[in-house]
């Protein structure tokens, strides 16, 4: 399945859908997401994981990307993520820097 990845601004909460593969060929699309979010002073980032199949290390290196760029400060949230995508964030430890949530949950997330 095709990579892709879709901002949304909602109440300065950047929502960003992935859907496909993550891999290095594709990683910059979702970087470019990431910077878009942070270029509009996102309070939280949201990355809704549900339909991506497969993420590779540059998603890794992406993800810690996002937490490097938006700040610490902002919570990034990950949600919906598949037992194939979740095995890599929590191999490497960074489960430990986001908020992983097996389904969007509007009272943790929109608490602002």
């Amino acid at each position: 399945m095709a990579f892709d990845a879709t901002l949304e601004m909602v109440n300065g909460i950047a929502k960003i859908t992935l859907t496909g593969e993550l891999d290095a060929s594709v990683a910059n699309t979702f970087r470019e997401k990431i910077e878009e979010a942070s270029n509009q002073q996102a309070k939280r980032l949201v990355l809704l994981m549900d339909g991506l199949e497969y993420m590779a290390s540059a998603g890794l290196r992406a993800l810690v990307f996002a937490k490097q760029k938006m700040g610490s400060g902002i919570d990034i949230f990950i949600v919906g993520a598949q037992p194939e995508v979740v095995e890599p964030i929590q191999q490497t430890g960074f489960h430990y820097s986001v908020i992983m949530l097996d389904t969007y949950d509007a009272a943790q997330i929109e608490n602002l």
